[in-house]
């Protein structure tokens, strides 16, 4: 049976994971679990200034049969900074929903904003006119305690905080909700109903929220230390950033019963949920055109044919043939990674990696000789991406490209840190900065890097915690859990056991 608004009775709309980095400590399964759990028809995902888990969690949620929403939380400037302020106060943030696809592709831009009209190090922010320009399909929530109401009203200034929701109702229209958390801070109770006069006065609706960050009220210690950890703060300092217990994950009913006095806050939650009808989903490569000008047409097969067997001339001049073999065998070589290559339509991928190593090297900035399977490669080596004759190794080819397992060429390169930078802005120039993206790759704290942490910020005798730490398996190839390495290390276990200190730090670490 269909459930009715009444039925659903709240979605949570703010939620960060753990990609909200050294912030939000839910992994997006655990998340999905929890939802599961709940029954919640749907979901959103807002992990602040970034789409990092976007497909992660649409995939998660899906498969779960729970509606994914794409989101992100994000910090706007609302007005010019000052220039006369050297350390002005972190901008507010407002929570952006994607509707569908074009809100989807907004959120995208904007979330790469954050990041690229900023400089270098300093942390991720947009302009409102940056806001205001990819407003499609979106929907916008006003963001809560850290929100450009709720911060303007506790610094005093109601008219500011007038004129911020003035600006987001100009730009938003009918898709934009005056957000309302209840997390028992006397920071929210002193403001909240100056916020519901300011919705009723422009008859703007009311969204009610809870910001989780981690599962359960009991992970509270355990995340407050890993918000030390991002400071770089002691938990025993008073002025940093703290959250409360009631930041764990609430199900529908504890929400119901925290809102029931404002109903259609709560059914505005699921009337947020049915306007948004697009989730993120996979796609297939989209592979690179070598050439840059659309009135030019480029054969790239018969292009990488021309520049591969020139390439292999160079490097038999300069090096030689393997013993054994002859420059036959090269060319034949050459010749059957060349018909692989362009049968699966990579011609255009070698083309472009080669050119930008070719320039690298040409500008004076070193490149690695060639690392993993690549270095299989006979075209690879005669366009110059690897400097290693695989031949004279007898290195496989089909380890690299195989027709058999159909799967996207990957060249792992080295550049100098130093030049790095002048490369991906060549590639930018060459091909279009729209068309050039930079991944990033996550790490995660090991069993001992968590117990040195987690040990400082608890303020722990460095010697204690280096002699636990020690104690702790040390294998990157294959690394232990902390719950593995105590499983197995009897004088952890008597450490815990003996010593309060030790099980509070294990607990709060795993």
């Amino acid at each position: 049976m269909t459930r009715t608004l009444r039925d659903v009775g709240f979605v949570h709309l703010h939620v960060h994971s753990s990609y909200s980095l050294l912030e939000g400590a839910l992994k997006i399964e655990d998340l999905a679990k929890l939802a599961a759990a709940d029954r919640q028809p749907a979901l959103a995902l807002t992990d602040t200034n970034n789409l990092f888990g976007a497909l992660e969690f649409s995939e998660k949620l899906a498969g779960k049969g729970i509606q994914p929403i794409a989101g992100l939380q994000l910090a706007v400037e609302f007005e010019e900074p000052d220039p006369a302020v050297r350390l002005p106060a972190p901008p507010p943030s407002i929570v952006l929903l994607a509707q569908s696809e074009e809100g989807y592709r907004n959120l995208a831009r904007l979330a790469s904003r954050a990041y690229f009209d900023v400089e270098l190090g300093a942390p991720p922010r947009v302009s409102f006119a940056a806001v205001a320009g990819a407003a499609g399909g979106l929907i916008a929530l006003t963001g809560g305690p850290s929100g450009p109401l709720d911060t303007a009203l506790r610094g005093g200034s109601a008219k500011l905080a007038e004129a911020r929701l003035d600006k987001l109702g100009r730009v938003f229209g009918d898709r934009l909700y005056v957000e309302i958390q209840r997390h028992g801070l006397p920071e929210e109770r002193a403001i909240e109903a100056e916020l519901v006069a300011m919705a009723d006065a422009r008859g703007l609706p009311l969204v009610a929220a809870n910001e989780p960050y981690f599962a359960k009220a009991d992970d509270y210690e355990a995340h407050d230390a890993l918000l030390a950890i991002a400071e770089g703060a002691l938990v025993s300092n008073e002025s940093r950033r703290r959250l409360s217990p009631a930041h764990g994950y609430k199900t529908r009913a504890e929400m119901a019963e925290l809102f029931k006095d404002m109903p259609d806050a709560l059914a505005n939650t699921v009337e947020i949920a049915m306007r948004c009808a697009y989730r993120v989903g996979t796609r297939k490569p989209i592979l690179p055109s070598f050439g840059t000008d659309p009135a030019v047409a480029v054969d790239e097969a018969e292009e990488l044919r021309r520049q591969a067997e020139e390439g292999l001339e160079a490097r038999l001049r300069a090096h030689g043939t393997a013993p054994g073999l002859t420059e036959a065998d090269y060319r034949e070589r050459l010749a059957y990674e060349i018909g692989i290559i362009t049968r699966m339509k990579f011609p255009g991928y070698f083309l472009i990696v080669s050119d930008f190593i070719k320039w690298a090297k040409a500008h004076d900035i070193p490149v690695g000789p060639g690392r993993g399977s690549g270095a299989g490669s006979l075209v690879a080596w005669s366009l110059t991406i690897t400097d290693l004759d695989p031949l004279r190794f007898a290195l496989l080819f089909e380890r690299f490209l195989n027709p058999e397992r159909v799967s996207m060429p990957d060249f792992d390169i080295d550049f100098c840190v130093e030049g790095r930078e002048r490369v991906i802005e060549y590639v930018q120039r060459r091909y279009g900065e729209r068309q050039v993206a930079q991944i990033i790759t996550f790490g995660t704290l090991l069993a001992r890097g968590v117990l040195r942490d987690v040990g400082r910020v608890l303020e722990m005798p460095y010697g204690q915690v280096d002699k636990l730490t020690k104690l702790v398996p040390q294998n990157p190839a294959n690394p232990v859990t902390l719950k593995q390495a105590i499983e197995g290390e009897p004088k952890l276990q008597s450490a815990i056991a003996e010593e309060p200190v030790v099980r509070r730090l294990t607990d709060i670490a795993q």
